[in-house]
């Protein structure tokens, strides 16, 4: 079988960021490293479901709600997958990546979508530790740019 993209990646050089992923079509992916890869410190399961809950609130309903597409946790527990389509710029992404960050560092309240009626593991949220590694990521990304979007090689 053909290798898929993100395996290609080296993993040694990745580090926490905002990187472009892959682009088909309109569709940009874009890779929010969120944990360095093979580092021992992964995002929880609570703690990833909850800023899965929070993240896909904030762009679904941002002025960029039609061009988002799917926003979800890497099964590696490092970080997260947007793919936003082609008519928002890079530069727009990387702000509504941080907006998006800064809602949930920010975020007080009962969590969207957290009743047994609307999700499948109601129980499993951790929004604390939610809220810590957003604080953590608005600082690593403060200062990014489209220019650092690629992949180190």
């Amino acid at each position: 079988m053909k290798r898929i993209a993100s395996f290609e990646v080296n993993h040694d050089l990745l580090d926490r960021g905002i990187y472009t992923s892959r682009i088909d079509g309109d569709a940009v992916t874009y890779d929010i490293r969120m944990k360095k890869p093979n580092n021992g410190d992964y995002l929880s399961t609570g703690e990833m479901h909850t800023i899965e809950h929070l993240f896909a609130t904030y762009v679904r309903n941002s002025r960029y709600s039609d061009s988002i597409l799917y926003v979800g946790p890497m099964g590696c527990r490092t970080g997260f997958y947007i793919l936003i389509r082609d008519n928002v710029s890079p530069a727009e992404a990387i702000e509504l990546i941080k907006q998006s960050f800064s809602f949930i560092a920010g975020f007080e309240g009962t969590i969207p979508g957290s009743t047994r009626m609307e999700c499948g593991n109601y129980l499993d949220h951790d929004l604390p530790a939610a809220k810590r590694t957003a604080e953590e990521m608005l600082s690593v990304i403060k200062d990014w740019t489209p220019d650092m979007l690629v992949y180190k090689k």
